[in-house]
């Protein structure tokens, strides 16, 4: 599974941090990123809920690695 986190949508809310600091961190700038792209498989689920949750829909998942 892989994760992006769009730096043009994401407005700082820090969902995704909260969730998963282990994929997700802040930028100097205040907005998040993803410190990966492939997700471990410990965190997929937590990261699907990040995506979830996101207030301004800036986490995309894609469950095709191959």
């Amino acid at each position: 599974m892989k994760v992006r986190l769009d730096s043009d949508v994401c407005a700082g809310f820090r969902a995704c941090l909260g969730l998963c600091p282990q994929v997700f961190e802040m930028h100097d700038d205040g907005y998040a990123l993803a410190r990966v792209s492939e997700v471990p498989p410990e965190f997929e689920e937590v990261v699907r809920l990040a995506a979830s949750q996101c207030p301004t829909g800036a986490i995309s998942v894609n469950e095709d690695c191959g």
